[in-house]
């Protein structure tokens, strides 16, 4: 919020030594939520919902509303590592916490992620650069 934008070092441990994948998901999730917060909450008609104030009452509930439904998915940040149930849901469905949450999501996309191939020109302009890299390199130790 003091207009920083840059975000360094996801995923490392021990000052950039170590690389983690679980904790690259987790600074991945909370880097997701410190976006929505910097959206800030717009302010109008429709999200005030004055008219749905007034229908549900000082001793109603917001849950069944359309008007709730419509904006709490996308007004609440959305975490896929951060388990926000009861502790006796969280217990009964094994107790895994979020490193171990995040190690599993690691194994899933490491598993499954296919990366689009770069363009032919792409490559080939990068196979250049390592090629003349090189060529420098053996100019150096021969030269």
């Amino acid at each position: 919020m003091a207009s920083g934008n840059m975000i360094y070092g996801m995923g490392m441990l021990e000052m950039g030594m170590t690389m983690s994948y679980e904790q690259l998901l987790i600074d991945a999730e909370i880097v997701r939520m410190i976006r929505r917060i910097m959206q800030g909450i717009a302010v109008n008609d429709e999200t005030l919902a004055v008219d749905v104030i007034k229908a549900v009452g000082p001793a109603g509930t917001y849950l069944s509303q359309r008007h709730t439904m419509r904006h709490m998915r996308k007004e609440s940040s959305q975490a896929k590592l951060i388990d926000r149930r009861p502790y006796e849901a969280w217990e009964k469905d094994g107790g895994k916490d979020m490193f171990a949450r995040a190690n599993e999501e690691a194994k899933k996309i490491l598993e499954t992620h296919k990366v689009a191939p770069l363009p032919d020109a792409v490559t080939k302009e990068i196979r250049g650069i390592v090629e003349e890299a090189e060529a420098e390199l053996s100019e150096r130790k021969h030269g």
